[in-house]
């Protein structure tokens, strides 16, 4: 068959354009690659730079202004102005004493790891726990949550929710509580939503006994959120995890201890507090300077349920 005129293509080519449609033939940007693309940048965020601005905000913003005085970390990408990886965002949250940050549900699944102060307090859908350095603590999608602080000092966190991903697939939806607070609160020691420190720490004792040698992670559970997988990882001083690359998305806070994160060919130390932003398939391994915990926040859940999910050790 001999080839159309250019004259005839480029009519053809108009003429579909105008119609908002493309030909699959003459794309001007590819819709398949072999594999995925480095877009989202590693990254590392250090609590040492952000507390004290937290503080700043502290004595110019009050709860009237900010129904929650937080500082979300959005990765460096060019054009990106929210996300921290593709489908999470992360965010450092401070509370000062006898403030109250007012209830809210929106669809968004989240979670927070309490850094430093107590005597402070999450409600979640009526239950009351109080909050801990250490302390990881859920509030699943569309349940009504707040928070208090009953202390003397100020409190701080890191917050971790899957906005990114419903901003892709648009079921957003947001409701401020009628009443601010949420009546007849029953207070509770313990609860399915609060995972421990104490707890987490004898867990990966456990671990590090049943695999000596490796990094001892452990998955927090039985409760879970639907689109966040959570894992607890301890690394020995000199050690390091084995180099992974995997299709989640992932961050890491770390809890205790400091070292350096080898992502894609650069490296970028980190240490108590600190944020890592590692993009789906980018090479890394964590190294441990002195003995590190570190919370794994990922994706996982969902790339595992649609049967994307693929992990390899390069």
């Amino acid at each position: 068959m001999a080839h159309a005129p250019q004259t005839e293509l480029d009519a053809l080519y108009r003429d579909f354009a105008d119609l908002n449609m493309e030909g699959g033939w003459h794309r001007r940007f590819p819709a398949l690659w072999p594999e995925p693309r480095r877009n989202f940048l590693p990254h590392v965020w250090h609590y040492a730079d952000v507390k004290p601005i937290l503080d700043r905000a502290g004595d110019l913003i009050d709860t009237q202004q900010a129904e929650r005085r937080n500082l979300t970390m959005f990765n460096p990408v060019e054009g990106n102005i929210y996300s921290t990886v593709r489908t999470i965002v992360a965010a450092y949250q401070m509370i000062k004493p006898g403030e109250v940050a007012r209830a809210h549900r929106h669809t968004p699944n989240a979670l927070r790891l309490i850094l430093d102060g107590k005597g402070t307090s999450t409600v979640v859908d009526g239950k009351e726990v109080e909050m801990r350095p250490g302390d990881v603590l859920l509030t699943p999608n569309w349940a009504w949550h707040s928070h208090a602080n009953h202390g003397d000092a100020q409190c701080y966190w890191m917050d971790f929710l899957d906005v990114p991903l419903v901003h892709l697939l648009e079921p957003m939806f947001y409701e401020p509580h009628p009443k601010e607070i949420e009546p007849d609160v029953e207070t509770l020691a313990e609860a399915p939503i609060a995972f421990r420190w104490e707890d987490t720490l004898a867990r990966l004792d456990a671990e590090s006994r049943a695999r000596p040698g490796e990094p001892a992670v452990v998955e927090l559970g039985p409760a879970q959120l639907d689109t966040i997988a959570l894992h607890m990882i301890r690394i020995t001083a000199g050690d390091a995890t084995r180099p992974l690359r995997t299709t989640a998305n992932i961050i890491f806070a770390a809890v205790e201890g400091n070292g350096v994160a080898e992502i894609d060919g650069q490296t970028f130390a980190w240490s108590r507090g600190d944020t890592i932003a590692v993009p789906a398939w980018r090479r890394f391994r964590l190294l441990a300077d002195s003995e590190a915990v570190l919370l794994r926040v990922s994706d996982e859940p969902v790339m595992r349920k649609l049967g994307w999910l693929r992990s390899e050790a390069p």
